[in-house]
């Protein structure tokens, strides 16, 4: 494992942001199914400016994960155990660096004093948090148009 998962800086703003797009564009398909709509509102908020903004938020930790200087993922979690963000680059797939990354944003939570973290997953990445101990939470929500976000949690250790 060659990459790193760090806090996030300013200076992550811009890879962070084009990380976090190219994910919902190219690996998100079977949630926004190339709807403009869609995809215009989930990516709204993929700006360098909100990413800053997000830093600076009382109770938020973001994190992400570089290679050679490179931004590989993003992720954040909330004081209150809520992961708000988990994306990765369509280039660093497959490399357990979501998996890390998750692993990081749950050691935060608990950090936090959680005991359970919650979550709501695109259709997209499910089966990985399935397969991360995460269980189903209750009946989809409507995230940006779609049908596709499941609330999740786990137990923390």
């Amino acid at each position: 494992m060659t990459f790193e998962i760090r806090e996030a800086t300013e200076a992550d703003a811009d890879q962070g942001c084009e990380v976090m797009k190219r994910s919902i564009r190219e690996l998100c398909i079977a949630d926004h199914q190339h709807k403009a709509g869609i995809l215009d509102r989930w990516l709204a908020n993929k700006h360098p400016d909100v990413f800053r903004g997000w830093l600076r938020q009382p109770g938020n930790s973001l994190m992400v994960a570089v290679e050679h200087g490179a931004v590989l993922a993003v992720g954040a979690v909330t004081d209150g155990g809520e992961i708000t963000l988990n994306y990765v680059s369509p280039d660093a797939r497959f490399r357990g660096i979501s998996r890390a990354l998750l692993a990081s944003l749950e050691r935060r939570a608990v950090e936090q004093g959680n005991a359970i973290s919650r979550l709501t997953s695109t259709a997209t990445a499910r089966r990985f948090y399935l397969a991360n101990g995460y269980e189903e939470a209750g009946p989809p929500r409507h995230n940006f148009g779609t049908t596709s976000g499941f609330p999740m949690r786990k137990m923390l250790k």
